[in-house]
């Protein structure tokens, strides 16, 4: 009976004992393992370019290059052109608009070679640009060209065709003749000329031009784009 009583001690004692190891805190120096890193941190957000407007003045010139034929004997007024920016445009040592802008002009008149007189003249403005897919209004001083006078050119056929009419004159009857023959002559000239017209204002694709702003205009710059050359 004794001994009986020894074991049940005995199995109480080694269970408690287990039980208290169990519950027993973390020892010093002993390290537990730590959570992985969570893949929901927060990622920096992509950095928005810094957009600032500049304007640019009153007088800036505007070096373009067509993209198409213009001729003052086939256009019209109202005509619409098109063009690239031949070279930057700078504004306080930044470039606020690129080589290669597309910028869009009119015809603001042309007028056809007289066959008598008259010159022909074409006469050109810019109206717009587009920045960025934007399409910006722009106001500019006319560009204006007029066709090399001919009347040296006239005179001499004139005056040509009088002297060959005065010679046959003069083969044919004498000072009187000649006279006449003249006077058939350059009429003669006279026709020839109003039969050809003079030289029109013609320009070809990529001509350059240059057009000066009448109003000040303000551009986005943003500081990725603007550049100081």
């Amino acid at each position: 009976m004794k001994l009986l009583r020894m074991g049940v001690l005995s199995f109480a004692a080694a269970t408690l004992l287990a039980a208290c190891s169990n519950s027993a805190p973390d020892q010093p120096g002993v390290s537990s393992p730590s959570a992985a890193p969570s893949d929901s941190a927060p990622k920096p957000e992509p950095k928005v370019p810094e957009v600032r407007i500049l304007e640019v003045p009153a007088g800036t010139v505007l070096q373009i290059s067509l993209s198409e034929s213009l001729n003052s004997g086939k256009n019209n007024s109202g005509d619409r052109f098109e063009g690239t920016l031949a070279a930057p445009v700078m504004v306080k040592e930044e470039t606020v608009l690129r080589k290669g802008t597309k910028v869009h002009g009119r015809v603001v008149d042309a007028k056809e070679s007289g066959r008598v007189k008259g010159l022909a003249s074409l006469r050109l403005e810019l109206t717009d640009f587009v920045q960025d897919g934007k399409t910006v209004s722009i106001s500019t001083k006319d560009w204006f060209a007029e066709a090399q006078n001919t009347k040296k050119r006239d005179a001499g056929i004139i005056g040509g065709a009088a002297g060959v009419g005065a010679a046959i004159g003069a083969i044919a009857g004498g000072k009187k003749g000649a006279a006449e023959g003249a006077a058939i002559g350059g009429g003669a000239g006279t026709g020839t000329v109003l039969a050809t017209k003079g030289k029109e204002v013609e320009l070809a694709p990529e001509a350059k031009l240059k057009f000066t702003l009448d109003k000040s205009v303000e551009v986005t710059a943003p500081t990725e784009v603007a550049s100081k050359s």
